[in-house]
This record gives C-alpha cells, sequence and structure tokens, in this order.
C-alpha cells in the first residue's frame, strides 16, 4: 500500500519518536566499541570540490584534501580570493586557468581499504586517493610554489568521459568500472596501470569502453565477483553481466540478461545499489518512485521485496546494518521535515526490518538525520556505527548554522539507533583564504589495510 504524505509523516514522527533520539548537541551519547586506530570516514563535497577526512575516534575533521587548483600561482587568475573578494561556490569552477575538480561525487573504497577512488562528474575524470596516506596520488611537485601558493600542483587524474557518475572497484581489486551517466557506457580502468599513469608512466588506464544502458548509474558486483550488476538514472532496467575474470584478474564482460524494474521505477531513476554483506540480495534506491526493492543475486534475479516510503521521501542510498540485536536496512531521505530533534527541520533515515519474512518486509520506522537532505551513508565494520552525509547546510540560530555537517549514529542497536554527534565539516585552508567545504555527496567508512565491502 502507498502512504500519503500525511500519513507518512504521523507515521515518521511516531517512529522517531519511539526511537527516542535527543536533541541536537555537539555530543549525544558515548560511542560504542569498534573503532580501529586506522578508521577514516571520507565525505566528497561537490561544491567545494573537496574530499572531508574525520576521525571517528573524536568525531571531528581529521583533514581536508584539495581537489582544486586554486593558489597554484601567486597571480591573481590562480588564486581563490582576489583583492579580498571570493568568488560563489558555483562560480569559483570558472575562473580563468582553474584545472581543478568539478562536482566531486561517488566515492568507493578498494577491497583492502587502502584506496579511494571518487569521481569529478562535471570534469569528466576519476581521482585515486591514498587512503592511508590520505592525499591525491599523482600529484606533482608546484614549480611556483612559495610563501602564497600551494606546494603541490594538483594531478588531472583520469580523464574518461562525459559525467562519471559512480566508480566502483571489482572484488579482486584489479580493475575499476565507471558508469558514464552521460552516455551509455562503462569505462573499465586496470588499477595497476592507473596508479603508474597518474605517477608519470605513458600508458593509458582504460582497459575498454562496455557498452551498456542508457544513462548508467553504478556499478555493483555480486559477492563472488561473478556477475556485475548496471542500475540507470534514464531507463526502468538493470544489465546483468558476466564478469568473466581470466587468469590474470581482468575481466571479459558480456551481457547476462536485462531486468525489466519498471514496475517498481516507474519513473526511470535508479541512482543507487548496494548487495547485503551476505551476498544473496541487491538492494535498489528508486529516487522519482519514492521507493526501495531488493532482488535475489542468484537464479532469475527475482523481485524480493518492494517497499514504499512515502511520498516525497526521494531516497538517495541504502546501508546494511546487521549484529546480535537485529538485521535491518537503512535508507537516506533527501526530503527535509519539519519537527526535527530541537525542532529544527531534519531529513530522516528510514529502517527496514531485514528480519522479518522476505516477501514482507516494510519500512518499520525512521529516525531523524540531524542535518538536511541525508545522502551518503555508510557503517563501520562492525556494524555498530553509522555515518551520514547532507547536502544542505544548517539552519541559521542553529549550534552549526551556515555548515555542512556529518551525523553519527549508534546503531548497536540498528532498530533504535542512537545520536552520537552532529559534526560540522569547516573549510578548507587555502592560502588566499577559505574555502568552505559544501555539498556533501557520498561518504565511506575505511579500515585500510582490512577487508571492506567491496571485498
Amino acid at each position: 500500500m502507498t502512504l500519503d504524505r500525511r500519513d507518512f509523516l504521523k507515521q515518521s514522527l511516531a517512529a522517531s519518536a519511539a526511537v527516542a533520539l535527543p536533541a541536537v548537541t555537539a555530543q549525544g551519547v558515548a560511542a560504542p566499541g569498534g573503532i580501529d586506530p586506522r578508521d577514516r570516514v571520507f565525505i566528497t563535497n561537490e561544491d567545494s570540490n573537496t574530499l572531508v577526512v574525520i576521525d571517528p575516534h573524536r568525531n571531528v575533521v581529521d583533514t581536508t584534501i584539495n581537489l582544486t587548483s586554486f593558489d597554484e600561482d601567486p597571480r591573481p587568475p590562480f588564486r581563490y580570493v582576489t583583492a579580498g573578494v571570493a568568488p560563489t561556490h558555483a562560480a569559483m569552477i570558472h575562473k580563468p586557468l582553474y584545472h581543478g575538480c568539478i562536482d566531486a561525487h561517488g566515492a568507493v573504497p578498494s577491497p583492502d581499504g587502502t584506496l579511494l577512488a571518487t569521481s569529478g562528474r562535471g570534469s569528466s575524470n576519476i581521482y585515486l586517493i591514498d587512503a592511508v596516506e590520505r592525499r591525491v596520488i599523482g600529484n606533482a611537485p608546484n614549480p611556483a610554489a612559495g610563501e602564497s601558493t600551494s606546494r603541490e600542483r594538483l594531478s588531472s587524474g583520469i580523464l574518461l568521459g562525459r559525467e562519471p557518475h559512480e566508480p566502483t572497484f571489482t572484488r579482486n581489486g584489479k580493475e575499476l568500472w565507471v558508469t558514464m551517466r552521460g552516455e551509455a557506457r562503462i569505462a573499465i580502468l586496470d588499477v595497476a596501470q592507473a596508479l603508474r599513469h597518474l605517477r608519470g608512466a605513458d600508458l593509458s588506464p582504460v582497459r575498454q569502453y562496455l557498452p551498456t544502458l542508457s544513462g548508467p548509474a553504478q556499478v555493483w558486483f555480486n559477492r563472488e565477483g561473478t556477475l556485475a550488476f548496471v542500475s540507470s538514472q534514464k531507463v526502468a532496467r538493470v544489465d546483468v553481466l558476466r564478469v568473466n575474470a581470466g587468469p590474470d584478474g581482468h575481466s571479459r564482460p558480456e551481457q547476462l540478461t536485462t531486468l525489466d524494474i519498471s514496475a517498481q521505477d516507474k519513473p526511470g531513476f535508479t541512482p543507487f545499489m548496494k548487495t547485503t554483506a551476505e551476498g544473496d540480495e541487491v538492494w535498489f534506491s528508486h529516487k522519482l518512485a519514492d521507493a526501495l526493492s531488493c532482488r535475489s543475486t542468484r537464479g532469475g534475479f527475482d523481485l524480493v521485496d518492494s517497499m514504499a516510503l512515502g511520498m516525497g521521501a526521494r531516497p538517495n542510498h541504502v546501508e546494511f546494518v546487521s549484529n546480535a540485536r537485529g538485521s535491518v536496512t537503512y535508507a537516506s531521505l533527501a526530503r527535509v521535515d519539519d519537527g526535527g530533534p530541537g525542532g529544527v527541520a531534519s531529513s530522516q533515515i528510514a529502517i527496514i526490518d531485514r528480519g522479518a519474512m522476505r516477501g514482507q518486509r516494510r519500512m518499520v520506522g525512521s529516525f531523524f538525520s540531524h542535518g538536511r537532505e541525508a545522502h551518503g551513508l555508510w557503517t563501520n565494520p562492525e556494524n555498530t556505527l553509522l555515518y551520514v552525509a547532507h547536502e544542505q547546510d544548517e539552519l541559521p540560530g542553529t549550534p552549526n548554522a551556515g555548515q555542512t555537517v556529518c551525523s553519527a549514529f549508534d546503531v548497536s542497536d540498528p532498530l533504535r539507533p542512537g545520536f552520537i554527534a552532529q559534526i560540522p565539516l569547516g573549510s578548507l585552508k587555502l592560502p588566499s583564504g577559505e574555502l568552505r567545504n559544501k555539498k556533501s555527496i557520498n561518504l565511506v567508512y575505511v579500515r585500510p589495510g582490512t577487508k571492506g565491502q567491496t571485498a
């Protein structure tokens, strides 16, 4: 049954009350166990073209990785702030001689967590990030470096084509598959070749361009790494491909089938998907249909569940938490609702009880995200912490007014998350001035050197 907006809000408010989250504060409840000294949270910021790195031990910004090319030269056309004037975030990428990232968007860790791939969807490229050193691979010493300039010159990354939306590593880490949302193909990169290319070798990192659906949004692999699922933001279809890895670990992909998902996604706009840790299901976020669905990753890829989230819910990402106290799917909702914690408008996170019988799973509640327009979300390996990114800034009169924020939750009891912290993302300090980190999209929780969700 589809809920109208009024019924959805009633259910959401009731669920939020049942969850009993504390009001917006710098710190909520104490964090649970399950934090390793290596752990970091990476967030792509689309308007500022930066990557914020959060230390989950203290829930503060550890560093901001610069994907802009400002201040590489002391002359005005290269500067971010000129004559005391900073451009708007929208205008800054049109400054003369800017060669940095435009619209930093997708992000995914390598299977061992040592690399991060992020897309510049407006600049048509991919950057690789060293997740241990937290720096862009391929940057070079700046020949114009001085007291008022940056020490490094930003890498051009790897140019791929129009609108690289989401990158995904194959399960063996040998390749990076990047959906070209402005086209109808996937760029498949050799990761080793890409690293050599970024470090100066004269070779192409692209193994092939693979034809697929129009407007491909994302690729995600089954647990065994033998199948690739491709969703679209233009058609209500899902491509299923055989990976066919050879003896060298590289793919020889071929089409297996195309699934018709128009019954679940009539508008044909599925921007995000992910397979469960158990590997038997793949979940889809149907943003314009205000719904989620999940299918089997085996056999005929049959529909398992389809869930309406309420009018205008606008789901972005999904994430799974399974521990001794329950099993759920979370979905970040872009819609902003009044009546959030402390009376501040906030988005919500939908809760689907995955412990219910397959075929009968539904949204059983929600909780406020402590931010506006919730987007990326990811859990720690122990499934006790959840981090949420937001696109909009906080409202005037609130503790973090004018800041884009990340929120942390204790999900030791997945059906009753507890608020831990609202983390302001602050600014990137450039030699000529401060660039505010703005409009967070993807978020990943990374533990370098250990197998993660893409392994």
